[in-house]
C-alpha cells in the first residue's frame, strides 16, 4: 500500500510541476504578453522564441527542461529501496522515472492551470531523457539539430529528433545497455510529440509551415 501511495505521489508531483506554464508566465512578467494569443498559440519555447525573441525563449526553454528533469530525479528518491521485480529484474527506480517523465509531459501538454491547454512536450521530453539517459538524449538532439539546420523547420527537427531518440533507445535496449522499461517512456513520449505536432505535419505537407527566421509572428512589446 505504501508503494502505491508513493507512485501516486510521484504521478501527482510530476503532473503538477509539468503543468506550470512557464512560457505564459515568462511572457506576461517580462512583456505583459499572453503568448497564447500570438504565433501558434503554443506556450512552449519555440513559439516564445518566434514571437518575442531569444531572451524569453531561452528562459522558457531552461525552465521547461528543469521542470521535467527535477521530478524525474526526485522520483528515484521518493521510491527509495522499494523493490519491484518483473521477469526477475528490479525496475523500481526505472519505473518511477518513467512515470514521472510521462506525467510531466502530460502536465505540460494539458495543464490544469490553463484549462488543460499547453505545449507540445519537446523540451519536457528532452529534460526527462537527460536524466534517464543523457547519451540517448544527446543523440536525439544531434539528429534534431541537423534537421533544423538543413530545413529550418523546428517542428520537423523536433519530430525526427524524437524518433531518432527512440531508435537509439531501442538499440540500447536490444543490446541490454538500457532497461526495457525505458521503452515505455520512449514509445509514449514520441507518440505524444507526434500527436501534438499533427497540425504542423499538415502544414509541412502543404508547404505552409513557418521556418526559423520568419518574423511574421514577431510582437513588438
Amino acid at each position: 500500500m505504501i508503494l502505491i501511495i508513493k507512485y501516486v505521489a510521484i504521478a501527482l508531483m510530476a503532473y503538477l510541476i509539468g503543468a506550470i506554464p512557464f512560457g505564459l508566465i515568462v511572457c506576461r512578467r517580462m512583456y505583459g504578453v499572453d503568448i497564447r494569443k500570438y504565433g501558434s498559440g503554443n506556450i512552449g519555447a519555440t513559439n516564445v522564441f518566434r514571437v518575442l525573441g531569444a531572451k524569453p525563449g531561452l528562459i522558457t526553454l531552461v525552465l521547461d527542461l528543469a521542470k521535467a528533469a527535477l521530478p524525474v530525479l526526485a522520483a528515484g528518491f521518493i521510491i527509495a529501496d522499494d523493490k519491484i521485480f518483473v521477469a526477475g529484474y528490479d525496475i523500481h527506480v526505472q519505473f518511477a522515472q518513467v512515470l514521472a517523465a510521462i506525467l510531466v509531459m502530460v502536465g505540460h501538454n494539458w495543464s490544469v492551470y490553463i484549462k488543460f491547454k499547453g505545449g507540445k512536450g519537446v523540451a519536457t521530453f528532452v529534460g526527462g531523457m537527460l536524466v534517464i539517459n543523457w547519451f540517448v538524449c544527446l543523440a536525439g538532439l544531434l539528429v534534431g539539430g541537423i534537421v533544423i539546420l538543413i530545413t529550418r523547420y523546428v517542428s520537423l527537427g523536433s519530430i525526427l529528433g524524437a524518433l531518432g531518440t527512440l531508435l537509439v533507445l531501442m538499440a540500447l535496449v536490444v543490446l541490454a545497455m538500457a532497461a526495457p522499461v525505458y521503452m515505455i517512456y520512449g514509445l509514449l513520449a514520441v507518440g505524444l510529440i507526434v500527436y501534438q505536432h499533427r497540425t504542423n505535419i499538415m502544414r509541412l505537407q502543404a508547404g505552409t509551415e513557418s521556418k526559423i527566421g520568419d518574423k511574421s509572428a514577431r510582437v513588438r512589446p
